[in-house]
């Protein structure tokens, strides 16, 4: 294992990988797979498929625990924690999905041909981030402390390895199509790349965000843009390989009229991306609005199309492969809401079976959601002025 002093020197449609609900509600789409979580339990099923396929639960809570006070792979002692699921990730197949929580699991499934866990580990630190490989042999796993750890799936039962480390918490962890470059976001503003094969040797920095990097995303059908999004409410597009920023979004001027406080932060949560058409969805925290971009990958910027208002503060968001827009929301009676592209705008629909059937498996189990309504911002005490 190496010492902590070292470290200082994907698919058309719905970003299944990656999501970090921070302990919030969240969503995921890969192919016909659907996937929801509340607090600890995990909702998974094939909702646009026929036939009587059950839906798939799984509580955290009934996982493997470590015994209190025992050490960890670095030598620590653990403390004990919630159940809650802190971030996921499906592979890019969806053939694999791994989870980490608050007690500091690593749990990882195989979905074909039926839902499975394969291997319940023990992290170190509690988990941010995390991502598939594109040759789906390992996950890598990004935590508060700034490390990032890889996992094998061949080997679902092997200890971690510590691939590389930032000096302050990780916010986000992505890697290239090709699984040549891992970048990393931190609370510092930086974005680092660097070879996924060899991490001590660092390729870039994109550096120009004013706080906390939020999210990033490499462009799917544009390998070499990266998508990053900031506490200083601002969307942002790079070159990741040479650290060249080739545009800047600045929100408060699209955001601006959903303004409920003169110092309104635009903080982007949730970021989803779908290949057919280019198109880009953005929830902002505490912002009851999904915002839609379009990218012109010629030009190498993103144009502002639509706003969709809710009724209801968003959790997540989630493209389908065909282009499909689910929304998931604090609403028990509407969990789930769908918009399509219609005539260059985005409507609802309300009548499709995959969306009722989803939305009506959340409703039985609102009993793990219903906690998160109303709770405030999650970024609040990231900006650098609470330092």
């Amino acid at each position: 294992m190496q010492s902590r002093a070292w470290r200082r020197g994907r698919m058309a449609g719905g970003d299944g990988g990656g999501r970090s609900p921070g302990a919030r509600p969240a969503l995921a789409l890969r192919g016909a797979l659907a996937v929801a979580s509340g607090g600890g339990r995990l909702l998974a099923a094939r909702p646009g498929h026929g036939g009587d396929e059950s839906l798939f639960v799984y509580d955290c809570s009934s996982a493997e625990k470590q015994p209190l006070g025992e050490k960890g792979q670095d030598g620590k002692g653990t403390d004990k924690g919630s159940d809650d699921i802190l971030a996921f990730a499906f592979s890019p197949s969806g053939g694999y999905f791994a989870l980490t929580d608050d007690n500091k699991r690593l749990i990882l499934f195989q979905t074909k041909p039926s839902w499975e866990c394969l291997s319940v580990r023990f992290v170190n630190r509690r988990c941010t981030s995390l991502v598939i490989t594109a040759a789906e042999d390992k996950i890598f796993v990004a935590d508060k402390s700034g490390d990032v750890y890889s996992y094998s799936i061949t080997e679902p039962k092997a200890d971690g390895k510590l691939e590389l480390g930032h000096v302050s918490l990780l916010m986000d962890v992505a890697l290239s199509a090709d699984d040549q470059y891992i970048l990393t976001a931190d609370r510092d503003e930086k974005i680092r790349v660097s070879l996924t094969k060899a991490p001590y040797s660092i390729v870039s920095y994109c550096m120009g965000h004013r706080e906390f990097v939020s999210k990033i995303l490499v462009m799917p059908n544009c390998p070499d843009l990266l998508l990053s999004a900031s506490g200083d409410s601002t969307l942002r597009l790079w070159q990741y390989k040479t650290g060249e920023e080739v545009h800047c979004c600045q929100l408060s001027t699209i955001c601006g009229p959903q303004a409920t406080k003169p110092d309104q932060k635009y903080t982007v949560s949730r970021i989803t991306y779908c290949c057919q058409g280019g198109y880009v969805a953005i929830l902002c925290d505490s912002i009851p609005t999904v915002y839609i971009f379009q990218l012109d990958a010629t030009a190498q910027q993103l144009l502002y199309k639509q706003q969709i208002s809710l009724k209801h503060k968003g959790w997540d968001i989630a493209f389908q492969e065909m282009g499909d827009l689910w929304i998931l929301q604090e609403d028990k009676e509407a969990p789930l809401l769908m918009y399509r592209a219609c005539d260059g705008q985005w409507k609802a629909v309300t009548d499709d079976k995959g969306l009722q059937k989803m939305s009506k498996y959340i409703q039985d189990n609102w009993t793990v959601f219903e906690g998160f309504v109303g709770v405030g911002s999650c970024y609040s005490h990231l900006y650098k002025g609470l330092l």
